[in-house]
This record gives structure tokens, C-alpha cells and sequence, in this order.
């Protein structure tokens, strides 16, 4: 493997950490279309838009998340969805990804001009295999056996799309008191992580503006 080809690759992880929200924090798309009630002892159950998923450890999992955000809200749940006097509907999911091209420039052949090296010297980053400067002649840098070729280097990795959809509606009359969306890109499918932060997005500043598209960063989790 070529140094280029070495260094490429390290950066290549960090590009996708970004990407993915490990180190700048999570990073999501939020719409949202509101008219909720204040809370006035008001209670709620939170069921799965897909029935398959309904009473499944994992969907209860993030029931229960968003069973708190809406408790901090003033909210109270319901013994049953019957006794509700709201429903919370929730959706999730992520694709199967996508691939994706990063072009990284060599460093041999890009003529970085620099004036202390010159065109003579160490051959000039880009001014050939070697050359006479006032250093005396020294080999370049664009000897292809020594760094493996010329031209870009070129990643390819995947990347997924996830989303959280949850509608509110009144208990009896099913009138619409909520509807949100979160959506993300990242380059991990892990639903243990992605959901968790969606729900997190589409709480931040719940219930919000009817109508608004936001775009929320949820912060990572402190280091230990």
C-alpha cells in the first residue's frame, strides 16, 4: 500500500465520523405542523403506525423515550391507549444506503509551488522525476515506483438515510393535533442509534412553529 494510499485512508474515518455525527453531533432535518393543547391533564399512549411492530421490545424501547419527552412536556400516559386522551402514532426506518465517491488530490504531481523547494529541488513536488536546484541534484517525487502512481485517490463508502414520523391525534374524533418528521444521513443503519437521536431532533423545542423546518444538531454524549 502506498503512503498516499495510507494517509487517505486515516482521513477517510474522519470524514465519516462527521458524516455520521460521532464527534460534531447528530445532525437531523425537523419538520414539524402543530396544534397541541396545553397541558392540562391531558394523557397520552404512544402506539406503532405499523401494527407489526406493536408490543416488540425494540419499538417499546423508543416508546418509552418519547413516553418522557412528552412527561417533560407536562403530559401524563395513559394506563391504555383506550383511556388516552391522545394517541401517538410513531414510525421509523432506515434504507439500505447508498455508495459514495470522495476524490482526495495525490500529493505527488500537484505542483504545490512552493518557494523554498522550487521547480529544482526535491523536484519541484510536481516538476518531475528529479532536477539540478540549488540544493544539488535530488530525486523528486514523481518517481510512480516510489509512490505508486499518479492522479487522485479515490474512497467509496456508504451512507444511509433514516427518519421518525409521529402523528398526535385526539382520542374519539381522531383530529390531528401533531405531525413531525426527522431525517438524517449518516453512515451508519444502526436503528439502536439513530431513532434515539431522531426522537431527540424532533423534541428539540417541541412543539415548535406550525410549519417550520429546522435543522437540529444533538450534541454527543459527554466523554467519559
Amino acid at each position: 500500500m502506498t503512503i498516499i494510499r495510507k494517509i487517505a485512508l486515516a482521513a477517510a474515518p474522519i470524514a465519516l465520523m462527521a458524516l455520521g455525527g460521532c464527534a460534531t453531533g447528530f445532525r437531523a432535518d425537523v419538520a414539524r405542523f402543530q396544534a397541541m393543547p396545553a397541558p392540562q391533564g391531558e394523557t397520552f399512549a404512544v402506539v406503532a403506525q405499523d401494527p407489526a411492530l406493536q408490543g416488540g421490545l425494540e419499538f417499546s424501547q423508543y416508546a418509552r423515550l418519547v413516553s418522557a419527552e412528552l412527561v417533560q412536556q407536562g403530559y401524563q400516559p395513559a394506563a391504555s391507549p383506550a383511556q388516552a386522551s391522545m394517541i401517538v402514532k410513531l414510525d421509523y426506518g432506515v434504507d439500505r444506503g447508498r455508495e459514495k465517491i470522495r476524490s482526495s488530490p495525490g500529493f505527488y504531481g500537484a505542483g504545490y509551488g512552493d518557494p523554498f523547494w522550487g521547480r529544482g529541488g526535491w523536484g519541484g513536488w510536481g516538476g518531475g522525476y528529479g532536477g539540478w536546484g540549488r540544493r544539488g541534484y535530488l530525486m523528486g517525487f514523481h518517481d510512480p515506483f516510489m509512490w505508486g502512481g499518479y492522479g487522485n485517490d479515490v474512497q467509496s463508502y456508504t451512507v444511509y438515510t433514516s427518519d421518525l414520523d409521529m402523528v398526535i391525534e385526539r382520542q374519539g374524533n381522531g383530529q390531528r393535533l401533531f405531525e413531525g418528521s426527522a431525517k438524517a444521513v449518516s453512515s451508519t443503519d444502526r436503528l439502536t442509534y439513530l431513532v434515539p437521536n431522531l426522537i431527540e431532533a424532533l423534541f428539540t423545542g417541541f412543539p415548535g412553529n406550525s410549519g417550520e423546518a429546522v435543522k437540529i444538531t444533538v450534541p454527543p454524549p459527554p466523554k467519559n
